[in-house]
């Protein structure tokens, strides 16, 4: 594939090696779409990439004329700080931030660049789907679900808002069972979030314009929560969405983020 890249995939790492690879493995499958690869590693020992399965997947989107870039950011400073990193590098009108234990269908990126051109906004969203949880339907997470009829439109989402009880609509395998209740013969819906983890397809432009990542100086080190800030001022300017289907399937790997005290949100407007 020899076109400019349309979207830039950034892959922030740490300590996955097997999770990774697997990523990789579902990058190569997509299709329709020129991109390009950047993956930045914070491991605490040998990089995520350096193995034999990554290293052939990424030589496979290598030889697909994807171009490839693999970088350690070390010390590490934090989530935002990383993903700040990544997008500093990216030149590409659309970025993708994808976890590093996601797997995506093929189609899905595709699909994803489509709702974008389709929807015009700020940021398109793919919730992960963790179907341990595939026969454990939560009627009750499902109902804060509603379409979105046309453009999505800049909207504040708090938590005194109801908005923010949309958070439901991604936890376990509910993005799947969304599909099975809303999705007809369209090839892709799409519907109101909170935010969305772990596949977000960026405008590179809003999301610069809403201040990306550059608020990792207001926080320590250990900290979560630094997508939902971002989406959140994004859509806050330029309005995002999530669709079904979704494409993208949790690999349920433990965290890398134990402690969870520290809300970048929180943090943020304390300041």
């Amino acid at each position: 594939m020899s076109r400019e890249p349309e979207v830039d995939v950034l892959v922030p790492t740490r300590n996955r090696p097997v999770e990774l690879a697997t990523t990789l493995a579902g990058l190569a499958a997509q299709e329709a779409v020129a991109f390009r690869v950047l993956v930045s590693d914070q491991s605490d020992h040998a990089a995520s990439f350096d193995t034999p399965a990554a290293t052939t997947l990424l030589r496979v989107l290598s030889v697909q004329g994807r171009p490839v870039w693999t970088g350690r950011r070390l010390p590490r400073r934090g989530l935002a700080e990383h993903r700040a990193a990544l997008l500093s590098r990216a030149t590409a009108r659309y970025v993708l931030y994808l976890d590093d234990d996601v797997w995506l269908e093929a189609g899905a990126l595709a699909r994803l660049v489509a709702a974008m051109a389709a929807l015009r906004c700020g940021f398109v969203g793919a919730a992960v789907q963790g179907l341990s949880y595939l026969d454990d339907v939560r009627p009750a997470e499902l109902a804060p679900f509603e379409r979105w009829s046309g453009r999505p439109e800049p909207e504040q989402v708090d938590p005194n808002s109801p908005a923010w009880r949309r958070w439901t609509l991604h936890n376990a395998a509910n993005p799947t069972h969304l599909a099975q209740r809303h999705l007809g013969n369209e090839e892709w819906i799409a519907y109101k979030v909170a935010w969305v983890g772990g596949c977000v397809l960026y405008d590179r432009a809003a999301l610069l314009d809403s201040g990306g990542f550059d608020f990792w100086r207001q926080l320590p080190t250990e900290h979560v929560g630094e997508d939902v800030l971002a989406q959140q001022r994004v859509m806050a300017r330029y309005g995002g969405a999530g669709i079904l289907p979704t494409g993208a399937y949790h690999l349920e790997a433990p965290t890398t983020v134990p402690d969870r005290w520290y809300e970048a949100r929180e943090l943020v407007r304390a300041r």
